[in-house]
């Protein structure tokens, strides 16, 4: 019986990311508690939540920095990612970016895209690598993207907090992932920086899945995307952010704060 690849243009991906049923207990306590949820290939989905809620226990589950007690986390409809190391699920697609940025300040914006290019050669192997005229051109591209061409030779350390943001999600988009994890990205951030990161990340969503863990409710509200609300460990509700804003148990532990 022969199987069409995970990769096959024949084949139909119904669901990009699939949480089924997902538990992870830390010493009794229950930090993800039956917890499901279904992104689709291309959508843009924010997940928000109370401190505590198990957002950042469930992105370790997803990228295999932390194994569930319980439950599948489903790779376009097929693979199962409990069985994968971090590295694993990184070279599959799925990209993470932290809340804080991971920048090199002593590279310039050009020298971190290009490192982030490079991918996961070993030292020797990035030492030697040179790029060709197609990826010269990517970074040119990914750096008009991020809004930073006129500082493409600017020194990492000079940049603002929100452009700092933008070069790290740059970084992890130039590696072509299909899914981004992106970790409250708005922190710390001017409103003006928060609306164009908003406009970045749909931007990227027409050609990738993008989650987005975040606080702020101006930013989610500019993401115009479904929002998931988790609350102990669990979807508490789900839908446009009017629709969980209207929510009585959603304002009660989330929103009424």
């Amino acid at each position: 019986m022969s199987h069409t690849p995970i990769n096959s243009p024949s084949r139909k991906i119904t669901s990009i990311l699939q949480l089924s049923g997902v538990t992870k207990s830390f010493d009794g306590f229950k930090a993800i508690n039956n917890l499901s949820i279904d992104i689709k290939p291309g959508e843009l989905r924010a997940i928000i939540g109370p401190n505590g809620a198990g957002k950042s226990t469930m992105m370790d589950i997803i990228t295999g920095k932390t194994k569930p007690d319980t439950g599948e986390v489903t790779f376009k409809d097929v693979v199962d990612l409990t069985k994968h190391d971090e590295a694993d699920i990184a070279n599959m697609g799925i990209g993470r970016k932290f809340q804080k940025p991971t920048v090199i300040e002593t590279l310039t914006i050009w020298q971190n895209l290009e490192l982030a290019l490079a991918g996961h050669r070993s030292i020797l192997q990035t030492l030697f690598w040179r790029l060709n005229n197609d990826q010269a051109k990517r970074i040119d591209d990914v750096i008009a993207l991020i809004g930073l061409a006129e500082k493409r030779d600017d020194l990492a350390a000079n940049l603002s907090h929100g452009q700092k943001q933008w070069l790290e999600i740059g970084m992890l988009f130039i590696q072509e992932p299909e899914v981004l994890l992106v970790d409250e990205p708005a922190g710390g951030m001017t409103d003006t920086e928060t609306m164009v990161t908003a406009r970045l990340l749909k931007e990227i969503s027409q050609r990738h899945s993008v989650i987005v863990v975040e606080h702020d409710m101006d930013f989610v509200r500019e993401l115009d995307c479904k929002v998931t609300v988790l609350h102990e460990g669990s979807v508490l509700a789900e839908g446009s952010l009017d629709t969980v804003s209207s929510n009585p148990r959603v304002v009660e532990v989330y929103l009424g704060r």
